[in-house]
């Protein structure tokens, strides 16, 4: 049996959430919650993401994992305010 090795996804989460027969969206964020909060140190979040999309997406495209990586990558997009003395109007 071959093993499963895949740097990005160290607990096979995507991998397995995608073999996962009638997953739901919940359950989908709970596991890429998990997943991203064990990337390696310093791994940039959105190529992880990225990634996944092109290697499941496509052959994927309505499955709920799809959608939560989606969902991940334009949440990251989006940008957020600032708080703090720099958000506020100066004179």
């Amino acid at each position: 049996m071959k093993r499963y090795d895949d740097p990005l996804d160290r607990k096979a989460l995507i991998f397995e959430a995608y073999r996962i027969d009638g997953i739901k969206a919940d359950e989908c964020r709970s596991i890429f919650l998990d997943w991203a909060m064990s990337l390696p140190d310093g791994q940039d979040t959105q190529a992880a993401i990225t990634h996944y999309l092109e290697r499941y997406g496509a052959d994927f495209p309505d499955h709920p994992m799809t959608q939560v990586l989606q969902q991940g990558q334009e949440a990251a997009m989006q940008p957020r305010r600032r708080g703090g003395w720099k958000s506020r109007p100066r004179d």
